[in-house]
């Protein structure tokens, strides 16, 4: 048996407690000198993965309600979708005041560099309007192109995917691994689609 408004309204403040938890972590190792040799560094990686994993469970929840035929994961989509622009939003922060010290100089100088940053802020820019148009009322007022707005989650996921990979100089592991989730999760929506589509 589903919980009520007020138990669902309790799970969601669990819920959106635990999402805070690595923000939380993270400062309070910045604030003790716990983040290692390079505390910046790990800072602004630690929020980018974040991010990247915030993003990984939002795709979740459709092929989550579409295994077990429960509507309920849906509840957390906009909550989802905020800690990912929320973690982005602080991993870029970091990397500009913190990595660069508001520097236009120091940006312009290693972007050339590090392309990867141009696809990180493409990310970025892919993911704002996902957040602000995230209320219900947007998304009444924007209708059916609320939807096809919001499929720029898709294209979010493979950019970010892109910055890791590109950002990554070693060992590709953890890049890997976020690759064949990401597919996975996409992988499951194209079948969706293709079925859908066949049966009409």
């Amino acid at each position: 048996m589903l919980p009520g408004k007020k138990g669902w309204a309790a799970i969601k403040i669990i819920v959106f407690l635990l999402s805070l938890t690595p923000f939380m972590l993270l400062v309070n190792g910045a604030i003790n000198d716990q983040l290692g040799a390079n505390p910046i560094e790990a800072l602004h990686f630690g929020l980018g993965d974040w991010a990247l994993r915030f993003l990984c469970i939002g795709l979740a929840l459709t092929p989550v309600k579409i295994l077990t035929g429960q509507s309920w994961p849906m509840r957390f989509r906009r909550m989802m979708g905020l800690f990912t622009f929320f973690y982005a939003s602080l991993h870029l922060l970091v990397f500009i005041v913190l990595d660069l010290s508001l520097s236009w100089a120091a940006f312009k100088d290693e972007v050339p560099k590090s392309p990867y940053i141009l696809m990180g802020l493409l990310t970025y820019l892919l993911l704002t309007p996902l957040a602000v148009t995230s209320t219900k009322k947007m998304q009444k007022r924007l209708g059916r192109s609320w939807i096809k707005l919001h499929r720029l989650t898709y294209v979010a996921g493979v950019t970010a995917l892109v910055h890791y990979f590109w950002l990554v100089k070693l060992d590709y592991t953890e890049p890997l691994i976020y690759a064949v989730v990401i597919s996975v999760l996409l992988g499951m929506r194209i079948i969706v689609y293709y079925r859908r589509t066949a049966s009409l």
